[in-house]
C-alpha cells in the first residue's frame, strides 16, 4: 500500500493546478452567454457548449484531487472543510448545468432560462470556492492587508515598547525574559500558526509548541539558542520578500521590530516561559469594585457611572417614560404578563415619589409569576427542556424550586457544577445514538456547557483543535472534559487521536486545583474554584446576561463572548462586584439594574445594524419585541388561552391517573383508536364509614358521558376542560360502578382517553384514590342490556390499554386536574413544552446552550401570525367567549380590547376605524379581524 501513497500524493498536488481550469472556462461560458441573451450572437452557442461541458469535467477531477490532497496531506481545520464542501458543491453544480445543457439543446423548443440561472448559481458558489482557497493558500487577508486602513497595529504597541525597553536594560532580568519569550510566540501566532501550527504543519515545522520549535522540520532544528546566525528560522525570517525561501512565504513579513526581537531572543538563549501566549485579547479575572464617581442631584449607583459615560459622550439625560409605559414595562420584565386596567389606573393615579421602586418590590416578590416567566431565560441557558434526550434528564423541578425559593447564584452554580438530586441533567449530556466526534462525548459537552452558560467563553472551538477566537487550546478543553469523567481522556485533534493524555484542569487553572481521585472529588473542587470573588468571569458573564435581558443589549457583546471590550467596563465590574456583595442575590440584580434612572428611559432603536454592533453607544434601553412565551400569555390573558395542557405542573396532585382507552389492535400491534364510542366500566368498593366528600375530576379526549350508579352524571365535548363534579350524594357503601361512553370523532384514527380521578374523603379523615389504569373495563360495541347499572355482568369486557405512554403519549398535564384549589386560569407558555407556534415565534429547541434569542421578525413569524392555524383557532374561540360576554355592544368591546391589550383608550381615530369594522352588530369574523389587527400592532408587540 505504500507503495502507491506517492502516486495519490501526486494527484492530489495536481489540484492546484487543475483547479483554475473550471474557475476560468465556466466563468467565460456564463460571460458568453450573457452575450447570448435576448438572441444575439447565437454563434457562441458551440463554444459555449464546449466550455461548459470541458469546465464540468475539471471541476469533477479538481473536486477528487483535493480530496486526495487532503487525505493524503494531512490538510485539517474550518477553512479546509469550507473549501472541501464548497469544492464539491461546485463540482456537483457544473455536472448538473452540463446535464441540463444537453437536455436543453436536445429539445425542439429550446428554452435556456433554467440553464442560464443554473450556471449563475454554478459560478457563484465557485467565487466562494475559489476565495476559500485563496485565503487557504495565501492567508485569510491576502487580497485587504495592502490597504492602507489595515496596516496591523500589533507591532506598533507591543513589539516596539518591549524593544525599546530591553534595548535600554544593560542584562535582561527572568521576568523581561518570560515577556520577551511570549511577544516572540505571539508573533509566531500573528504570522506564522497559518502555516506551521498544530492544525497545518507545512515542512513538518510546528511554532505553537516548545518541542516543535525546538524540534525543527524538514530543513532540520529552527533555533541554535544563542546563535541567531546560526538558526535556520532567523535566516528565513530576514531574506528578502520574494525569496524562494523567506518566511513567512505568504503575507505580511515581520517587521523590523519583531526581527529584532526574534533575534534577541535566540541570542539570550531561546528562554521558553511557562506562562501560557495570549494571542487574543483576555479579560481580568479579578473582580474589583470602582468608586463611583461625584454626581450631583443623582443617587443611584449605575445613575452616576452613566453620568460620567454620557459625559464623556457628549450625551444628555432624556426624560423618563410616563407611568403608563413603565407599568407595562416592568410586568413584562419581571413577571412576564400584561398589567391589568385597573392596575394601569392604580399606579398613575399613585402620588408615592417612590412608587416605581414599590411596584418592582411588589413585583419581585410575585413568587410564582416571577419564576414562570424567569424559567424560560434559565431553560435556555442551561439547556433544559421537558423530555429526556439521549439519557439526558431534565432539571425543572430543581430549577423552579431554586427560582421559587431565590437560591443564591453561588448555590445555583454550586449545585450545577456537582450535581445534587435533581440538577443532575445539567452536566451529564446528550449520549448522541451512532458514532459521534469526539468533541460531543458527553463529558466534553458537560465543559462546553459550564464553559458557555456560566463562565460565557466558547469551548467547543477549542474541544476540536487550539482556539480560533480565543487563548483557549485543545488541551485546556480536554483537561476540563476530564473532570467529569470516570477515565483520563486522549486528546483527539480534528477527531484524530494524538496519543496525548489530558490532566484535569479548570479553564483558567491561576483559580485552583481541581485535580482528585474521584469524579465527585473533582466536582466538589471545580464547584469550590468557580465559586469566588476572584473568579469575576462568573459574576461578570450573568450580570451582563441580566443587563442584556432587562436593557436590550449586552455590556459585552455577544453574550458568550466576554474577553471582548465592554463599552464601559466600569459600569460591568460595578455592577458585577455589587452582585458578589449582595450574597448573589439575583432579585436584588434585577432590583439594581430596574430601579436605575437608566432602566426607565425611553426605547431607543437603532436603525443600523452596526450602530447596535461595531459603533454602539449607550443612549437607553433598545427597543425590544416580546418573547414567543410574552406573547403567548399575553394572548391568553386578553383572548383566550393558548395551552390547555403543560408538560410541567408545579402546582399538581401527585394523581399519577393515566389516560385510558379501549385497546385497539391490527395485526398484533397496537394502533391509535379509530372514531367512534367507546364504552368503559369501573367497580370500586365504599366502606360503611360515613363519607364527607366524593369529587371526580374527568376529562376525555375527545368526549364523554358519565354515569355513576346507573344515573347520568354529566356529558361533555371540549376534552380541554376538567370537570370537577360532587358525587357524595351518588355513593353508597358496597360496591358502586363508574360508567363512561367515551367518543372519539375526526375521520381517521387518531388520539383518545379517558383521565379520571375519584377522591373519596371520609369523616374519619381517611381518603381513597380511585383513578384512571388499566384495572378498567371496555367494550367497542355497544353492551346489551342496562350495562350503566352496578349489577351488569362485564366479565367478557377487555382491559383497557394505557394511551399516555411510548408512542402514545399525546398529551401533557391539564391545570385543573387536581383536587388543590388554584387561581391560575391558563398554562403559562414556560410551562408548556415546545409548540410548533412558540417554536415559529422564536422559541429555540434547547438541544444546545442558547444565550439568546433572534429579536428580528422571519418570514415564518409572519406567516404563522397571519395564516397558521393555530392562531386563528385562537381567535376565533377568543372571539367567541368576547360576543358571549359582551354581547352586540360594539363601543364596549373596542374600549375592552385597548385598555386590555394596550393599556390606554383607543384614539378617536382607532376608535372610528374600529367601529367601522365591527359595525353596530358585531359578527366573529368582523371580531377576530379587530383582535388581529391590535395584536399586530408595534405598540403591542414590543416592550417600549
Amino acid at each position: 500500500m505504500e507503495n502507491t501513497n506517492w502516486i495519490l500524493q501526486l494527484l492530489g498536488r495536481l489540484h492546484p493546478l487543475l483547479v483554475h481550469f473550471p474557475i476560468g472556462l465556466l466563468v467565460v461560458a456564463l460571460f458568453l452567454e450573457i452575450l447570448t441573451i435576448r438572441g444575439k450572437k447565437q454563434g457562441l452557442r458551440d463554444g459555449i457548449k464546449w466550455m461548459v461541458y470541458l469546465g464540468a469535467l475539471f471541476a469533477g477531477f479538481s473536486a477528487l484531487f483535493g480530496w486526495l490532497l487532503r487525505t493524503q496531506e494531512d490538510y485539517s481545520g474550518d477553512l479546509v472543510d469550507y473549501h472541501q464542501y464548497t469544492g464539491i458543491a461546485t463540482a456537483v453544480l457544473a455536472i448538473g448545468t452540463a446535464l441540463m445543457l444537453r437536455n436543453t439543446l436536445n429539445k425542439q423548443q429550446i428554452d435556456l432560462r433554467l440553464y442560464r440561472g443554473m450556471l449563475t448559481i454554478t459560478v457563484i458558489v465557485l467565487t466562494i470556492a475559489g476565495h476559500l482557497g485563496a485565503n487557504l493558500t495565501h492567508g485569510e487577508d491576502y487580497l485587504i492587508a495592502v490597504l492602507p486602513w489595515n496596516k496591523e497595529p500589533y507591532q506598533d504597541v507591543k513589539s516596539d515598547l518591549l524593544l525599546s525597553e530591553l534595548q535600554k536594560s544593560k542584562t535582561i532580568t527572568e521576568s523581561q525574559q518570560d515577556r520577551l519569550n511570549l511577544e516572540v510566540r505571539a508573533i509566531f501566532a500573528h504570522k506564522c500558526y497559518q502555516c506551521h501550527s498544530e492544525n497545518k504543519q507545512k515542512g513538518a515545522l510546528i511554532l505553537e509548541t516548545k518541542a516543535g520549535v525546538f524540534k525543527g522540520g524538514e530543513s532540520g532544528a529552527s533555533i541554535v539558542p544563542g546563535k541567531p546566525q546560526e538558526s535556520e528560522l532567523y535566516r528565513r525570517i530576514t531574506l528578502p520578500a520574494g525569496h524562494k525561501e523567506v518566511m513567512p512565504t505568504k503575507g505580511k513579513l515581520l517587521t523590523e521590530s519583531e526581527i529584532t526581537l526574534v533575534k534577541m531572543w535566540i541570542q539570550e538563549g531561546a528562554h521558553w516561559s511557562d506562562q501560557a501566549v495570549k494571542v487574543f485579547p483576555e479579560a481580568e479575572l479579578a473582580l474589583q469594585k470602582p468608586e463611583l464617581p461625584q454626581a450631583d442631584h443623582i443617587e443611584h449607583p449605575i445613575d452616576k457611572l452613566i453620568d460620567n459615560y454620557f459625559k464623556e459622550h457628549n450625551l444628555n439625560w432624556p426624560e423618563d417614560v410616563d407611568d403608563r409605559t413603565f407599568i407595562k414595562r416592568a410586568y413584562m420584565d419581571v413577571i412576564g404578563l400584561l398589567p391589568e386596567p385597573k392596575s394601569i389606573q392604580k399606579f398613575k393615579e399613585d402620588t408615592n415619589p417612590n412608587k416605581r421602586e414599590a411596584l418592582i418590590d411588589t413585583l419581585l416578590n410575585d413568587h410564582t409569576n416571577y419564576t414562570q416567566h424567569w424559567l424560560s431565560f434559565w431553560n435556555d441557558l442551561l439547556r433544559n427542556d421537558y423530555y429526556s434526550v439521549g439519557g439526558k434528564a431534565p432539571i425543572t423541578h430543581w430549577l423552579y424550586t431554586s427560582l421559587m425559593n431565590n437560591k443564591s447564584y453561588d448555590q445555583i452554580v454550586t449545585e450545577l457544577v456537582n450535581p445534587v438530586k435533581g440538577s443532575e441533567g445539567f452536566i451529564k449530556g446528550v449520549k448522541w445514538r451512532g458514532v459521534v466526534n469526539a468533541s460531543q462525548r458527553t463529558e466534553m459537552q458537560a465543559a462546553q456547557n459550564i464553559g458557555q452558560s456560566l463562565m460565557g467563553v466558547n469551548v467547543k472551538c477549542a474541544s476540536c483543535h487550539n482556539s480560533f477566537v480565543s487563548n483557549l487550546t485543545l488541551e485546556q478543553a480536554y483537561g476540563f472534559a476530564t473532570v467529569f469523567s470516570d477515565t483520563i481522556l486522549e486528546l483527539n485533534r480534528c477527531d484524530k487521536p494524538i496519543g496525548k493524555m489530558a490532566k484535569p484542569n479548570f479553564l483558567y487553572p491561576e483559580l485552583g486545583s481541581v485535580e482528585g481521585k474521584t469524579v465527585s472529588d473533582r466536582l466538589l473542587k471545580l464547584a469550590e474554584v468557580m465559586v469566588q470573588r476572584d473568579n469575576g468571569r462568573l459574576y461578570r458573564t450573568i450580570s451582563n446576561r441580566f443587563w442584556d435581558r432587562l436593557m436590550g443589549r449586552g455590556i459585552v457583546e455577544p453574550l458568550d463572548e466576554m474577553d471582548n471590550a465592554p463599552w464601559d467596563a466600569q459600569v460591568l465590574d460595578w455592577l458585577a462586584a455589587d452582585f458578589v456583595d449582595s450574597g448573589s442575590d439575583l432579585k436584588h440584580l434585577i432590583r439594581r439594574i430596574m430601579t436605575s434612572k437608566v432602566y426607565q428611559l425611553p426605547m431607543v432603536n437603532y436603525k443600523k445594524a452596526e450602530d447596535l454592533k461595531t459603533k454602539y453607544v449607550f443612549k437607553g434601553p433598545v427597543t425590544r419585541r416580546l418573547s414567543a412565551e410574552q406573547f403567548s400569555d399575553a394572548v391568553s390573558q386578553i383572548i383566550a388561552p393558548l395551552y390547555p395542557q403543560v408538560a410541567f405542573n408545579p402546582n399538581g396532585d401527585d394523581i399519577k391517573a393515566i389516560r385510558i382507552w379501549h385497546l385497539e389492535e391490527e395485526l398484533g400491534r397496537v394502533v391509535l383508536p379509530e372514531p367512534g364510542k367507546r364504552y368503559f366500566r369501573k367497580s370500586f368498593h365504599v366502606t360503611n364509614e360515613a363519607i364527607d366528600k366524593g369529587e371526580i375530576l374527568i376529562s376525555v379526549d375527545n368526549s364523554f358521558v358519565l354515569y355513576i350508579n346507573g344515573k347520568k352524571l354529566k356529558e361533555n365535548e371540549n376534552w380541554k376542560t376538567v370537570d370537577k363534579i360532587d358525587i357524595t350524594e351518588n355513593l353508597k357503601p358496597g360496591k358502586n360502578t363508574i360508567a363512561i361512553i367515551g367518543g372519539n370523532t375526526g375521520e381517521i384514527a387518531n388520539p383518545a382517553g379517558i383521565l379520571f380521578a375519584l377522591k373519596l374523603d371520609y369523616k374519619s379523615g381517611k381518603s381513597e384514590l380511585i383513578k384512571s389504569d388499566t384495572s378498567w373495563l371496555s367494550s367497542r360495541e355497544l353492551p346489551q342490556g342496562n350495562w350503566v347499572a352496578v349489577n351488569y355482568d362485564d366479565s367478557s369486557w377487555k382491559k383497557v390499554r394505557n394511551y399516555s405512554t411510548g408512542n402514545f403519549k399525546n398529551w401533557g398535564q391539564l391545570l385543573d386536574f387536581t383536587f388543590k384549589p388554584h387561581s391560575e386560569k391558563y398554562a403559562r407558555a414556560s410551562l408548556v413544552k415546545q409548540h410548533p407556534f412558540m417554536k415559529a415565534l422564536g422559541r429555540p429547541s434547547r438541544e444546545i446552550v442558547t444565550t439568546s434569542r433572534e429579536d428580528q421578525a422571519t418570514l415564518l413569524q409572519a406567516l404563522e401570525l397571519t395564516n397558521g392555524v393555530f392562531f386563528n383557532e385562537i381567535l376565533d374561540e377568543g372571539a367567541q367567549a368576547w360576543l358571549k360576554k359582551y354581547k352586540d355592544d360594539s363601543n364596549v368591546i373596542v374600549h375592552n380590547l385597548y385598555n386590555k391589550a394596550l393599556g390606554r383608550q383607543p384614539s378617536k381615530l382607532e376608535k372610528t376605524a374600529m367601529l367601522e369594522v365591527l359595525g353596530s352588530e358585531p359578527k366573529k369574523e368582523e371580531l377576530q379581524d379587530a383582535f388581529w389587527a391590535v395584536l399586530m400592532s408595534p405598540e403591542f408587540q414590543f416592550i417600549n
